[in-house]
């Protein structure tokens, strides 16, 4: 069985935040956790690590800590025998069909070198 890192992909709306997004539309949000409760549920014995949602960011670089926007808005750590395996578990995932999410994108976690 190989690991991968899913990232939820979601560009960034300058005009609502994720608490705007959940206060304007409780009926969307509520049915779309039920949703995700759906896949996980579906899922569970492939989810490693259930993740859940990322607030602000900060980058740390040789020129010291900055804010920074990004569009990874949550994560989930699965396992599978294959990367097509894998990547096909998100097909119809919650995240772009009941919220503002444009994608899944799914990686590999490869050993670390002479480990």
């Amino acid at each position: 069985m190989k690991t991968f890192l899913a990232v939820y992909i979601g560009r960034p709306n300058p005009d609502q935040s994720g608490e705007d997004f959940r206060r304007d539309n409780p009926q969307k949000v509520a049915e779309g956790m039920a949703a995700w409760g759906k896949w996980m549920t579906d899922h569970a014995a492939a989810v490693v690590v259930p993740g859940g949602p990322l607030g602000k960011t900060k980058a740390a670089s040789a020129k010291g800590v900055s804010d920074v926007r990004n569009a990874l808005t949550g994560f989930t750590i699965v396992q599978a025998e294959s990367h097509e395996a894998a990547v096909k578990m998100f097909l119809n995932h919650p995240h772009y069909t009941h919220f503002p999410g444009e994608s899944v994108e799914v990686m590999e976690v490869l050993p670390i070198p002479g480990a």
